[in-house]
């Protein structure tokens, strides 16, 4: 999936890696579910806002699946910390920020402690000052803007952020000092935004970057296919949503232009796959994940739960349960021992290691390197999470 939202700017100085793990921060999730949330034989009460409805119903399907079956990873089957049942309840937000607000709301005024979910961007920066300002957990789920890192101590993430897409992106052409990179997209928000992150990131890293942005309405892409072949770029960048993308990707292969340089675009999920035909088999993709991307306990049980086949935000559901489950077990019911039992947290997760970098609380992990043969991603490499880590971030509140 291509990068949705990135700030409006970034650090472009080396990242560093500061990350707080104490020594009994790591170890198996379902350690977490032993000892209880303290002498309380009382119900968690969490709450999930996530999309069941709108434009990203199909992103809010993978996520809640993964959550309920990373709970039961977690819990050992019991869905329990202790003696205390985890009850989870579900809102659908439809993906509109006010009806998240409302939610949310209704959910603290009901003495929830834990909110998780956040599909879109959108809602996740409108639900995470709630958090502080409730003194409750929130954990993000797959909205992918970098503004959430770092925006309060009581607000988490389970999901990657745009930074580690376009260093996943950067990683195509190894060091880009004097590349030439141009940005494909649509003249809209979406489209400035990742002609914004490109700059910021690969441009920071010394790459030259130029875009090409088409009208939203366009259907005929043979002139944008002539600027882009006239640009020689060492690498395109193409940001691209709707229904013309496949219009899209038909000119550009027939253009030659797929064949002429590193082409590279994020893998969304599977349902979309077909929409690049034939030109797909031509295309680098950055994937944040796919069925195949791991092969670890959490991967097969996640890939049992849900039915046999992994998908992009099966990871973030199951993740945000792994938190839920080590805050409740470390905190009880004061959320501040939640939040501290979070930072610095290191476990294994469907993509492989994860942490919590203390600083910021943003999730350091693995991103992949994939190719589309058909129907179906080839794993070409792993990315660790110092490769494609964002620059700490100061925390706001």
């Amino acid at each position: 999936m291509t990068v949705k939202a990135m700030r409006r700017a970034f650090v472009t100085a080396a990242t560093v890696i500061a990350v707080a793990v104490s020594a009994t921060a790591c170890g198996s999730p379902q350690e977490t579910a032993t000892g209880g949330g303290g002498a309380s034989t009382a119900p968690v009460k969490v709450g999930i806002v996530h999309s069941q409805t709108g434009a990203l119903a199909s992103y809010g399907k993978q996520y809640i699946d993964g959550f309920r079956a990373g709970l039961a990873y977690a819990t050992n089957g019991t869905n329990k910390v202790g003696d205390r049942a985890i009850e989870v309840t579900e809102v659908d937000d439809a993906g509109d920020p006010a009806k998240a607000v409302a939610a949310v709301k209704d959910l603290i005024g009901k003495g929830t402690k834990i909110i998780a979910g956040s599909t879109a961007s959108g809602v996740a920066l409108q639900v995470a000052p709630l958090a502080a300002q409730n003194k409750v957990l929130c954990i993000s789920g797959p909205a992918a803007t970098d503004a959430i890192t770092g925006v309060n101590k009581y607000t988490f993430r389970s999901g990657r952020q745009s930074y580690q897409d376009v260093m996943t992106a950067k990683s195509f052409i190894g060091d880009a000092a004097g590349k030439k990179v141009v940005v494909f997209g649509q003249d809209s928000a979406f489209g400035k935004s990742n002609e914004a992150a490109v700059k910021a990131v690969i441009g920071g890293a010394g790459a030259t970057v130029t875009s090409v942005l088409a009208p939203v309405s366009a259907t005929e892409f043979t002139p944008f296919a002539s600027q882009l072949k006239a640009a020689k770029p060492d690498l395109l960048f193409v940001a691209w949503a709707g229904t013309t993308a496949p219009a899209m990707w038909q000119t550009l292969d027939q253009q030659g232009i797929l064949a002429s340089t590193t082409v590279v675009t994020g893998l969304d999920i599977r349902a979309s796959w077909p929409t690049f035909g034939a030109a797909g088999a031509k295309i680098s993709f950055l994937s944040h994940y796919f069925d195949g991307a791991s092969d670890n306990p959490a991967a097969q049980a996640a890939r049992a739960a849900v039915g046999g086949t992994l998908d992009l935000f099966h990871p973030d559901g199951f993740t945000a349960a792994q938190m839920v489950v080590r805050a409740v077990q470390e905190g009880g019911d004061d959320v501040d021992k939640m939040v501290s039992a979070l930072e610095g947290w290191s476990f294994d997760g469907v993509k492989g290691k994860l942490t919590v970098r203390a600083e910021d609380h943003a999730l350091l992990q693995p991103m992949f390197q994939a190719t589309l043969s058909g129907d179906t991603a080839k794993l070409e490499k792993t990315l660790a999470p110092e490769e494609v880590a964002p620059p700490a971030a100061a925390m706001k509140g």
